[in-house]
């Protein structure tokens, strides 16, 4: 059994270390979480299409066509950026760029994971588009059929985009992932059924409407990860009652640092774990610990079998090839998305890791398994020492280690405080955004 390297009690690390200054006021600004780059990015296409506007506009307003064609292309974005091989793609390309470059650039193309901003943005403008188009058929005197699809939409629409309102969908997230599975997929029949109705009422081909050509990438690209979709054996430890170790191993080997859906009700809800591969082995396992209902009833149960769909999605964790060295901050069950990477070794990291009673919470085995790998690592007691400074704890990883980036994976409320804590100090940092 490895020893744990952690602070003793009264002697917490990186204590003594003051902090570097905070960055002018107008730097500071720009770091709030409140404009991120995923906020920044729903600006931009709001933007675009305010810009646009004006070119559509003509002696008559805008014609129903041009206001279809606008909102179908918001909503082609919105669902195409959340595409699992698009995520990859887009993943594959920012991480590209070699290390050898200005760090001012890696550190934005490491916000690549801020890319759900383009969905909300996409989503907000194609409904405001499909509102303006509903209120000119029925100006206009469209078929009533016509009318009665339209407006069947606007109310599907208006309902996504309010459950989706980050307060409803933190509180209610059961219910907003409903609405959006079961919504999503009511609104892209719905959407047939009026491009049928619009194309007759043009008295052209259905298929001379381009419209239907994107109707159908979109419905491809919305059903390709349920065509993947099958039950598979898994087996779990569980080395306490606030943790399960699930292992899969049916022929697939996913790379590090990304994510699969499980479901024990496939059409009800999924939800996402990290990978964890072992280097040279097949399978992999999920870290899944106690944090509702969910997954409070799944640690109780151990189930024999779950469901999977899609294929493996790479997480925010992927853009430490950005860098020469990162520091990995984890509290609790955040181990789990550092895990894979820090086994897979391919950037030097330092592990900063503070949970309750390691060993006795997730098993010798796998803190021995972490601490081969990470020697240096610091593991925070906290049912010892209490909670951690854990700002002053990265920055002093950070600086002793000479790192030039920082990843945390916690709760929301500590991610924001190491993220943003690290970032208006002129330090690159990243963690979720809880944008899904």
């Amino acid at each position: 059994m490895t020893p744990l390297r952690t602070a003793e009690a009264g002697a917490p690390a990186g204590a003594d270390l003051e902090l570097p200054p905070q960055t002018p006021p107008l730097r500071r600004i720009l770091k709030d979480p409140r404009l991120m780059h995923y906020n920044r990015l729903i600006a931009l296409v709001l933007t675009v299409n305010l810009v646009l506007l004006p070119y559509g506009l003509s002696d008559g307003g805008i014609a129903p066509s041009t206001l279809s064609y606008a909102a179908l292309a918001n909503f082609s974005l919105a669902v195409l950026i959340r595409q699992q091989y698009v995520i990859n793609l887009l993943f594959r390309l920012a991480t590209r760029a070699p290390t050898s470059w200005p760090l001012k650039i890696r550190w934005t193309l490491a916000k690549v994971y801020h890319f759900g901003g383009l969905h909300v943005g996409g989503a907000v403008a194609g409904t405001l588009w499909f509102l303006a188009f509903t209120g000119s058929l029925i100006h206009q005197g469209a078929s009533t059929g016509m009318i009665a699809v339209s407006c069947a939409l606007v109310a599907l629409l208006v309902a996504l985009v309010a459950t989706a309102v980050p307060p409803f969908r933190a509180r209610f997230h059961d219910t907003f992932e409903k609405v959006h599975r079961f919504g999503g997929w009511a609104a892209l029949a719905l959407f047939w059924a009026q491009t049928v109705l619009f194309a007759s009422s043009q008295g052209s081909p259905l298929v001379m409407a381009p419209s239907m050509w994107i109707l159908a990438v979109l419905t491809m690209s919305i059903a390709l990860p349920w065509l993947r979709l099958r039950r598979v054996p898994v087996s779990i430890e569980r080395p306490s009652s606030h943790v399960a170790l699930v292992g899969f191993n049916h022929g697939v080997t996913p790379f590090a640092g990304s994510s699969t859906a499980i479901s024990r009700s496939p059409l009800l809800e999924w939800h996402s774990f990290a990978n964890v591969p072992a280097p040279g082995e097949a399978g992999f396992r999920l870290t899944i610990s106690r944090a509702g209902d969910w997954t409070g009833s799944f640690i109780d149960d151990c189930p024999s079998h779950v469901w999977v769909k899609g294929i493996t999605t790479a997480g925010v964790a992927n853009i430490e090839t950005l860098f020469t060295k990162v520091i990995y901050v984890a509290t609790g069950s955040g181990i789990g998305p550092c895990l894979p990477h820090l086994l897979a070794q391919q950037v030097p990291a330092r592990l900063v890791w503070a949970t309750r009673s390691p060993r006795t919470t997730y098993g010798d085995a796998l803190v021995d398994e972490i601490l081969a790998v990470q020697p240096d690592a610091v593991i925070w007691d906290t049912s010892q020492n209490g909670k951690p400074d854990m700002v002053r704890l990265a920055y002093s990883a950070y600086e002793s280690f000479g790192a030039e980036a920082v990843i945390c994976i916690s709760n929301k409320r500590l991610t924001w405080q190491v993220v943003h804590g690290m970032e208006c100090r002129g330090i690159p940092a990243y963690g979720a955004i809880w944008d899904s």
